[in-house]
């Protein structure tokens, strides 16, 4: 189960971000050489009219292969890049054409983020909190206090709390203070008398519970609405939280596809749904990660594009070449290293 959901996952984010490149270098008039699934040698394959569809050995993603991207080998084996009358050649494209073909990769990550968030609530429903408490922390006021899961704390201090959020703010607003709280326990009502605790980064009251979370069905256009804003609050979390390990606010705690592999299949275990979410928030990382200026990502073949439009002629394509492969095997070599980060990590908890 686990492995297959590996290649689900990776293969679905790489195939959709590639069939991006594809779509908008079909509607610029690029030639498309091949569009591949997997990688490795070739298991079957198709000519079409002038591109070559093929499914390879490795299914763990996939490739576009663009006509006048690369140098591609002619008749006596030497490598050029597309004539440079030909109108299908990619170098030959206006600027912004190029830019379109190479952004639409990361922006179908991100597409693909808000389908599959739609999809999952769709299923289940939008999640709301509820009224009675869905979990504890070890250690805190509420579980010294014996309160339980599925408890509702109706009023603080005989004051009602008839939602979540009037509960929190009762509670928020008395740091270091005595509460005397109101339960209600599979129909029974009870008193609870406990201290809060003072959070050292808000100053709130806390006490240590979180809501149960439920599930409410709503029309598809709230869905789509609720997936879409899903999408940006996962990737403002993750820009921000980029942020704050560049500027050492928090530790770097960055995870190679090790990591990766076990929290899907950890997300498979709990259920398709999870796996569903937890694969689009991984094509949302796939889709910034990819907008970064690092040589052999699309990020930096953007900014060639930008300084080739400042410009007003093209850069040369040897040296540009050179750079995205530099770039690539750095790259490589910082992969290979979070991985074995991450193995050392398996065994150090394992042990």
């Amino acid at each position: 189960m686990t492995a297959l959901a590996i290649v689900f996952v990776f293969g679905l984010l790489v195939m959709v971000h590639e069939l991006g490149h594809f779509l908008v270098a079909k509607w610029a008039g690029i030639r498309v050489l091949e569009f591949s699934f997997g990688f490795g040698p070739k298991l079957v394959g198709y000519k079409g009219r002038e591109t070559f569809y093929a499914i390879r050995l490795i299914p763990l993603g996939g490739f576009v292969r663009l006509y006048g991207m690369d140098p591609e080998p002619d008749e006596r084996g030497q490598a050029i890049i597309g004539s440079p009358n030909d109108p299908y050649s990619y170098m030959n494209k206006p600027v912004w054409k190029r830019m379109a073909v190479i952004a639409a990769g990361p922006i179908m990550n991100f597409i693909l983020a808000v389908v599959l968030f739609v999809a999952v609530f769709a299923y289940l429903g939008i999640p709301a909190e509820g009224k009675a408490i869905g979990s504890l922390a070890e250690g805190k006021p509420a579980v010294t206090a014996g309160l339980q899961a599925g408890d509702r704390i109706i009023a603080v201090d005989n004051t009602p709390t008839p939602d979540w959020d009037t509960l929190t703010q009762a509670i928020h607003s008395k740091p270091n203070q005595e509460l005397v709280l109101t339960v209600e326990r599979q129909g029974q009502t009870r008193t609870v008398t406990l201290t809060t605790e003072k959070d050292a980064q808000t100053g709130y009251g806390m006490i240590g519970i979180g809501p149960e979370i439920v599930y409410e069905r709503v029309p598809i256009l709230q869905t789509l609405r609720f997936g879409f804003n899903r999408t940006i609050e996962f990737t403002k979390f993750i820009v921000v939280t980029l942020a704050q390990m560049i500027t050492r606010q928090i530790p770097a705690d960055v995870g190679g596809p090790v990591a990766i592999a076990k929290a899907i299949g950890e997300g498979a275990q709990a259920g398709f749904s999870n796996l569903l979410g937890l694969t689009g928030v991984l094509s949302i990382q796939l889709g910034l990660l990819n907008l970064f200026p690092i040589p052999a990502l699309d990020g930096s073949r953007l900014v060639f594009l930008a300084i080739e439009g400042l410009r007003r002629k093209p850069l040369n394509p040897e040296k540009e070449n050179l750079i995205h492969l530099v770039g690539f095997v750095l790259l490589l070599a910082l992969m290979i290293a979070i991985t074995y980060r991450d193995i050392l990590n398996l065994f150090v908890k394992a042990g």
